[in-house]
């Protein structure tokens, strides 16, 4: 999750002509990317949650197998669980008040969240279930 969410970072920082200061994706550390100067920082700042929910999924459906999807809704289940929770820490170095810092509405996080916690939940509990069972 941490890495497909981190690389995100890195993709929209690239696409939109920021210029990476410094990036860590070690699995053992928190995984970070630092940009300056970033011209367009929503790009960057959301790139990171939204390719860190649609690179799984469209691996998952590529591949096409149950451990695929499971890994793939974890993600989407995390990212939203991930940005709620920066809410409310409000920790200024983590992505929500990055995204409220750099003018991104409160309803679009907010719809974010709601909309992968409540699928990723649901479809992450469904494939739990069916991996136990299967056990």
């Amino acid at each position: 999750m941490t890495f497909t969410h981190e690389l995100g970072h890195l993709i929209g920082g690239w696409a939109s002509g920021a210029t990476l200061v410094d990036a860590d994706l070690a699995p053992w550390r928190m995984p970070y990317s630092l940009h300056g100067p970033d011209p367009h920082p929503l790009v960057t700042l959301w790139c990171g949650p939204l390719l860190g929910v649609l690179i799984p999924l469209a691996i998952a459906a590529v591949i096409r197998r149950p451990s695929a999807w499971l890994v793939a809704d974890f993600c989407l289940l995390a990212n939203g669980i991930y940005l709620a929770l920066g809410w409310l820490s409000g920790d200024r170095f983590l992505d929500t008040p990055r995204l409220l810092d750099a003018g991104a509405h409160p309803v679009t996080i907010a719809v974010f969240c709601l909309l992968t916690i409540s699928i990723g939940y649901v479809r992450f509990r469904r494939d739990c279930v069916r991996s136990f069972k299967a056990s």
